[in-house]
């Protein structure tokens, strides 16, 4: 419990026990003025009467304000947790656009690299022709010239002189 609510218990408590000792004192008939009019009555009571009022209308407010906060704070939390949901839905959302975003950047980096093999692939067999070409072109040039020499040495050279 708390402190406010031990000592209202207390006090109320306080006053029963002296309207319980002093109950004669209550009940005795006064001549009581209400401006327009006079009555008799026991003063005591209508004190009694106007406290126990007062206390009921004093517990009935306090009743009504925490009633009332109890439900604003059941409404902030609902609110809360809706946007506590938006928010996750929100987050899945960005991670699975996210994840569609590397996806597609994945398969067009593939595509990329595939174009690039292919052209490489392509350069490399361009070259390799080429490198054939000139090897082939080479070993021409080399059995020509070898011919020729081969021709040069075996025709008889008119600064030759042949033993006999």
């Amino acid at each position: 419990m708390r402190i406010r609510t031990i000592f209202l218990i207390l006090f109320i408590v306080l006053v029963a026990a002296f309207v319980a000792l002093n109950v004669d004192e209550f009940t005795r008939i006064s001549v009581l003025s209400l401006g327009f009019t006079t009555v008799q009555m026991a003063l005591g009571l209508v004190m009694l009467l106007l406290l126990v009022v007062v206390t009921v209308v004093f517990l009935g407010s306090t009743l009504l304000m925490q009633s009332a906060n109890l439900l604003e704070t059941r409404k902030y939390a609902r609110d809360l947790n809706t946007q506590r949901d938006l928010a996750d839905k929100a987050e899945v959302s960005r991670f699975t656009e996210l994840r569609h975003y590397l996806d597609a950047q994945s398969v067009a980096e593939r595509e990329r690299e595939a174009m690039v093999s292919a052209a490489l692939d392509q350069r490399f067999a361009a070259h390799q022709q080429m490198v054939l070409k000139r090897l082939d072109e080479s070993d021409n040039t080399v059995a020509a010239h070898l011919g020729q020499l081969e021709d040069r040495l075996e025709r008889p050279s008119p600064l030759l002189i042949r033993p006999q």
